[in-house]
């Protein structure tokens, strides 16, 4: 290929990771004095922002009246296999996954509680299952924003009014960027480390009443680890939803998200969030449509994340290529950006297609996915021309 000028204009923040993800702008190491730093966790002041945490992601988040949320540990890992490992068993299980984190949640139902009326809906390569398949008599297990996959489901109009289960939603990279349908939603589990730019290790689940009653009366027939425990002795584990947790947390990380839910606040709630994220989508859509090396991955656009996007290479010469070579010009593209200082962290998960993945959560500004463009063509025409 014939050689491009390096461009003059970077990113500001070159910070295009997939989670965890970029601070929001204005964040500062500064910021974060505050902390209850080298306090217990079962301090009354721990507990207090603990529960701050809570009240203000419901409020955030718009949860309807009678919904109730808790800190887990372990990320959004965990609190979805606290969800599955707890709720599962009393009905038939629907399990729709498209991505390598939707079948972790497909191997507990499978393979480690082996449930035995359970259907399993798979797809990949930027493809989603067949929802329709949905029974109204079952639970049902799905990620509404597949991460690695950049594909979401289209709509919720598949998941019936009238259903009997519950619906156990991962909405670990679509809390605070695409709006949620909540009267389609029983369990909803994510982290702090997407959407909100927070740190890692830390879950959180929201509860229906319906979920509630399922976790009252359903006592399952396998063994639950501690640290999945919604329930105690004396029955539902209401401190979870008073802002004590199952093991001790990082008070600074808690410090760091409350920062965020402020900031969110502060430029006008869950609405000017999706806003941020449909502009950063809307910018990378125009470079992507004037480029022609590149293409989306997801063709269908209602299932197209603009969340987590994930482009595959689109020249002839290169999807003739096999994947293993495909793959070689991915990691040659984010060495010279990652030297340049240019773009950090824009390859797919290793479970994916070759080609490259941006993050367009609401803490990232569209000024850089602008800017981001040039540097994207560089990389690939020098990577093109090492090859």
């Amino acid at each position: 290929m014939n050689e491009i000028a390096k461009p003059h204009l970077r990113p500001f923040d070159p910070r295009f990771s997939c989670g965890p993800t970029r601070k929001h702008p204005g964040w500062s190491l500064d910021q974060l004095s505050n902390a209850a730093l080298g306090r217990s966790h079962r301090s009354a002041l721990a507990v207090s922002k603990l529960r701050e945490a809570i009240d203000r992601t419901m409020a955030l988040l718009e949860v309807p009246e009678g919904f109730r949320g808790a800190i887990l540990g372990g990320s959004d890992t965990g609190a979805m296999e606290a969800a599955i490992w707890s709720l599962l068993g009393e009905r038939p299980v629907d399990v729709f996954a498209w991505d390598t984190f939707g079948a972790r949640w497909l191997k507990d139902v499978r393979d480690e509680l082996k449930l035995k009326d359970a259907n399993v809906y798979e797809a990949k390569g930027g493809l989603t299952p067949d929802f329709s398949r949905a029974r109204r008599n079952a639970d049902i297990v799905f990620t509404w924003n597949a991460t690695a996959a950049g594909a979401m489901i289209p709509d919720t109009d598949w998941i019936p009014d009238d259903r009997e289960g519950l619906t156990l939603v991962d909405a670990t990279s679509a809390a605070f960027a695409l709006e949620l349908d909540w009267s389609k939603i029983d369990v909803l589990t994510f982290s702090w480390q997407k959407a909100m730019g927070g740190e890692a290790q830390h879950g959180m689940i929201i509860l229906s009443p319906r979920a509630i009653e399922r976790l009252k009366t359903h006592t399952p027939s396998w063994p639950i680890p501690r640290m999945m425990q919604l329930k105690n002795a004396d029955g539902l584990n209401e401190g979870l939803f008073e802002g004590k947790t199952l093991n001790t947390v990082s008070l600074l990380s808690t410090e760091d998200y409350l920062l965020s839910l402020k900031w969110a606040a502060k430029e006008g709630g869950l609405a000017a969030l999706i806003a941020r994220t449909r502009k950063n989508y809307a910018t990378l859509s125009n470079w992507v449509a004037a480029t022609d090396w590149i293409d989306f991955l997801v063709e269908d656009t209602a299932s197209r994340s603009p969340v987590s996007v994930t482009l595959k290479f689109a020249a002839p010469d290169v999807t003739a290529m096999s994947q293993e070579d495909q793959w070689a010009i991915t990691r040659r593209m984010a060495s010279l950006l990652d030297r340049e200082n240019a773009a950090l962290d824009v390859a797919p998960h290793v479970s994916g297609v070759a080609g490259l993945r941006i993050w367009c959560g609401p803490t990232i500004e569209a000024d850089d996915i602008a800017a981001l463009g040039p540097w994207l063509d560089w990389a690939y025409a020098e990577a093109r021309r090492e090859a």
